[in-house]
């Protein structure tokens, strides 16, 4: 069993998803199965349908990373809460509260 590092409570269309966890061996991802349960209930990407079961994986998932922000934008982002580029998770959770599109990461859930 790995040990938890950090979590991103990843919110589609402002309702609570799953966890995203950075882990000793890498990353998961779990959908919560009260979401899944629900009629409304989508898949936060197309490469990440809903399932029970947990993804894995070493690297920041695509979909996840690519909410990043590019360019000039992780720039100032890097500058504003000097944290390094190189450290995707963490940007992850301070520039994606509030990204555009359905879906968000939150380091607390609400």
């Amino acid at each position: 069993m790995s040990s938890e590092y950090r979590k991103g409570f990843v919110y589609i269309q402002n309702r609570y998803a799953g966890v995203l966890q950075e882990t000793d061996e890498g990353y998961t991802f779990a959908y919560d199965d009260a979401y899944q349960e629900r009629d409304d209930a989508v898949a936060v990407s197309l490469t990440m349908p809903l399932r029970q079961e947990v993804y894995t994986s070493t690297i920041l998932f695509p979909f996840f990373d690519g909410l990043i922000p590019e360019g000039w934008l992780l720039g100032v982002a890097s500058r504003n809460w000097k944290i390094s580029t190189a450290d995707r998770f963490g940007l992850l959770l301070l520039t994606c509260r509030d990204c555009i599109g359905d879906v968000s990461i939150q380091s607390e859930r609400l």
